[in-house]
């Protein structure tokens, strides 16, 4: 298959090869209804009977399942200096990307994961973990947290922002993972954030994820940070 762009005009939901909650995968995809795999993720949709519109990978570590899945859903990219999640989320044109599978009991699985977040900003994407939700913070969000919700904000560079909503607002504050993060923060309702740049990790709640998945596609806060400058050759743009 043609080293190309998955392409969607809904949602997509990427299953990664490791640990998928209880129901993580029933509400992802009635939220984001296009199922693509990473690599051995495409076990969990296999097992489900979920149709996927792509596995894309190395194929290291799906074994003899790949062959249940027709050559012309296959996306093989033969690099060994990225892991799956990379290598799927950046071949997804969506209006948001529901990764599932890709927390869990190994914690460099889940910084590499982080890494793919930042490495991206021109994608919408959240990571579904067990408890909450992770995404790097577009240029402005209206978050439809609740009243007494933890809403954690951490760095990944330096970088600054405004909040309302927030029993702390970080209204001139410098953040830089060295110095100063903004992580147990709590919600008074709903939070308003803009950011200078796309350096800012946002957690808020598992509970969360409908309206958190809606307020990324839709609205004003839909504005996209622009690709980075180190990109692969073949990385199409948003």
């Amino acid at each position: 298959m043609n080293i190309g762009i998955i392409e969607s005009a809904v949602p997509v939901t990427l299953l990664g090869g490791g640990t998928v909650y209880e129901g993580d995968m029933v509400e992802a995809l009635a939220l984001a209804p296009v199922c693509v795999a990473a690599d051995s993720g495409a076990r969990h949709a296999l097992a489900a009977d979920v149709d996927l519109a792509a596995v894309v990978g190395d194929f290291d570590s799906i074994g003899p399942d790949l062959e249940r899945i027709p050559m012309s859903r296959q996306i093989h990219i033969d690099e060994q200096d990225s892991t799956d999640f990379d290598k799927a989320l950046r071949h997804i044109l969506a209006p948001v990307v529901l990764a599932v599978g890709f927390t869990g009991a190994r914690f460099d699985h889940q910084l590499a994961a982080l890494h793919v977040l930042a490495a991206y900003p021109e994608r919408a994407c959240v990571l579904v973990g067990e408890s909450e939700l992770t995404f790097l913070c577009p240029p402005q969000i209206e978050l439809p947290v609740q009243a007494g919700d933890i809403v954690s904000l951490f760095p990944i560079a330096a970088v600054s922002g405004t909040s309302d909503g927030l029993k702390w607002e970080i209204n001139d504050l410098q953040f830089d993972p060295m110095v100063k993060i903004g992580t147990s923060n709590t919600a008074l309702g709903h939070v308003s954030l803009t950011m200078d740049g796309p350096a800012m990790l946002v957690m808020v709640p598992r509970a969360r994820l409908a309206a958190i998945t809606r307020a990324l596609h839709l609205g004003p806060q839909a504005a996209r940070w622009s690709a980075r400058a180190a990109q692969c050759t073949d990385q199409p743009q948003a």
